[in-house]
């Protein structure tokens, strides 16, 4: 996922974002498409992204966006304000701040999950959402070996995490000894501690969601990388056809799909 511009945190205060909405449901979201309506449940132990997107419908801010990056069988992308007045094959903007991620262990990437965009680990190490863009999963339905895989791809995603804090500590530690810094000494030091750690701490999805990802489907490679802060609960049949569209070189519908309306239900 990306998005365009990272500048500061945004911190909202739900009793001032709720003023306007007292008379509905301000978890419940519609987003109305020209292929029907799809209806969101926001999530309570994400109130960071859920006061932000509430204040933004409140605002208007999505009132005629685009679905502006679509990937079949991955996710549909938008929620850019800047997209309104993009034309074909330009690229959207986004808004100037960011949101701290907030990851929840049982918010998972599950087909119809609903997650905010955000630029890549380079420039974002903390993970901080985009100020308004996020996505839909789609997804697909994954097999044991595929889950297998997925495992074994986080397992050394979070080795290579460790062996990055074990060469800073190796480093130190030579240096606290008056030694000079041995770089072959000190990778080699650091391979073998975050070895026994991986060992010691092996990744296994839990079972139920093994299981969603067998039988619903979606993308379990995101987890713990995006922030998963509300989900379809009814219209995934219009994000399934939003999913087919044929799209350009740079993901964009060839033909504009707009949200014409944010509601509350």
């Amino acid at each position: 996922m990306k998005s365009s511009s990272i500048t500061k945190v945004c911190l909202l205060v739900s009793t001032l974002v709720l003023t306007n909405c007292s008379a509905n449901d301000p978890t419940k979201i519609i987003l109305v498409t020209e292929y029907g309506d799809i209806e969101l449940q926001l999530f309570e132990k994400t109130p960071l992204h859920r006061d932000n997107f509430i204040k933004l419908v409140n605002d208007g801010s999505y009132d005629g966006t685009l679905f502006h990056r679509v990937i079949k069988d991955f996710m549909i992308q938008g929620g850019d304000p800047k997209s309104k007045n993009t034309k074909p094959g330009e690229q959207v903007d986004d808004l100037n701040y960011t949101i701290p991620a907030e990851f929840v262990p049982e918010y998972i990437h599950k087909k119809g999950a609903l997650a905010a965009a955000r630029f890549p680990d380079h420039v974002n190490p903390m993970k901080a959402s985009s100020g308004s863009q996020f996505y839909i999963v789609q997804g697909k339905i994954f097999d044991e070996n595929s889950i297998i895989n997925v495992e074994a791809q986080f397992a050394q995603s979070r080795a290579n995490q460790m062996l990055m804090q074990y060469i800073a500590e190796e480093e130190d530690a030579m240096k606290n000894a008056g030694q000079t810094v041995d770089p072959v000494a000190v990778q080699e030091k650091a391979r073998q501690r975050a070895s026994a750690w991986l060992q010691e701490n092996p990744y296994r999805m839990s079972d139920e969601d093994r299981q969603a990802y067998m039988t619903i489907g979606g993308t379990p490679h995101l987890d713990g990388d995006y922030t998963v802060f509300g989900e379809v609960v009814k219209g995934m049949d219009v994000v399934e056809k939003i999913a087919a569209v044929e799209t350009d070189n740079s993901d964009r519908p060839k033909t504009d799909i707009r949200i014409k309306k944010v509601k509350f239900k």
